[in-house]
């Protein structure tokens, strides 16, 4: 890629990033293209969809988590491990507001570019409940797919102004419902 072209490429993901955080995934792709100081044209050649873009600025957040999946699985006891890595995860989507929906809908749409990501994020908390229930530390009657749909409902619910503190309530109930031993302090 050119310099110029690379320049342009960095500069609509900033922006993007911040219209994104400050207006959710449906921001207008005319708004970030005007804030990044380039044309729709431009914006769009580099990304011609929405969700390529999503792609774009998730895909470094979800593999980070993927790895830290790795991190929090190796130096904590499985419960703590899961909880920490939920935690992360909802930090990290957070960021964007209306995420949520955006990783359920790639999740089932094979051809989504999000669909790696978000399947290999999702894979990574899923072997940590696992690796909890199958060290005693979690409630077994519930998968991967229950314990995405449920801190997803948390992060959705972080989503709107005001709810914020109710949602780490809720997390810290949810976890302890989950969690039934060697949960961190």
């Amino acid at each position: 890629m050119r310099a110029d072209a690379q320049a342009n490429h960095d500069r609509l993901l900033v922006v993007a990033g911040a219209v994104i955080t400050e207006q959710g995934t449906e921001a207008s792709m005319r708004e970030i293209a005007r804030r990044a100081g380039v044309g729709l044209a431009t914006l769009q050649r580099h990304f011609p969809t929405r969700e390529a873009l999503l792609e774009a600025l998730l895909r470094a957040s979800f593999d980070e988590l993927t790895e830290r999946a790795v991190q929090v699985e190796t130096s904590n006891s499985p419960g703590e491990a899961l909880v920490l890595w939920l935690r992360d995860f909802i930090a990290v989507c957070t960021n964007y507001r209306g995420v949520v929906s955006a990783m359920v809908q790639a999740i089932e749409d094979s051809e989504s570019p999000l669909h790696a990501s978000c399947v290999a994020m999702r894979g990574s908390g899923a072997r940590l409940l696992t690796r909890a229930q199958e060290a005693g530390a979690a409630r077994t009657d519930l998968d991967g797919a229950d314990l995405f749909a449920l801190v997803s409902s948390l992060v959705w619910l972080s989503d709107h102004p005001g709810l914020e503190a109710r949602a780490e309530r809720l997390f810290d109930i949810v976890m302890s419902a989950i969690v039934t031993k060697a949960r961190p302090a």
